[in-house]
């Protein structure tokens, strides 16, 4: 039985969502602009993005269910004439899908590079004991509820 798909395993429960997701991605992963992914600390990661040319009322960050967006947006300027235009100022948008819990702490544009700082919080553990029942006298066994 090999099946390539991780998602259609027996083990792996309720991760429906989780596998759209994987879909949505490798659907739309577009190469501008370019950028980097770094961590920076212990629990700390930055996402660099190469935008030189943009101003930062050309840039908008923002923050959709866990999806992190970044879009760029350039009117061109009638009054200017290139004879080589070999830095690109098209449209562009970019799309992060965050981890639940990781928190985006700033963004800085600077020098043509956009820095957004994200952070990863301390993991909480949580185990939980899950009662054991037996059937006896008087009770009954429906649907996987004791009556």
């Amino acid at each position: 039985m090999s099946n390539s798909n991780p998602f259609h395993n027996p083990f792996m429960l309720g991760f429906d969502e989780l596998e759209d997701i994987f879909l949505s991605i490798s659907k739309g992963a577009e190469s501008f602009p370019p950028y980097n992914i770094e961590q920076t600390g212990a629990r700390t990661l930055r996402i660099t993005l190469a935008v030189a040319g943009y101003r930062e009322e050309d840039l908008e960050v923002s923050l959709e269910e866990n999806r992190l967006i970044v879009r760029g947006r350039q009117i061109p300027d009638e009054k200017r004439h290139f004879l080589y235009r070999g830095i690109a100022g098209r449209n562009f948008l970019k799309s992060y899908v965050l981890a639940q819990g990781l928190k985006i702490t700033g963004a800085l544009l600077e020098n043509g590079l956009l820095n957004i700082d994200l952070e990863r919080p301390e993991p909480v553990k949580n185990v939980q004991k899950i009662t054991i029942q037996t059937q006896g006298k008087g009770t009954k066994l429906l649907k996987g509820k004791n009556l």
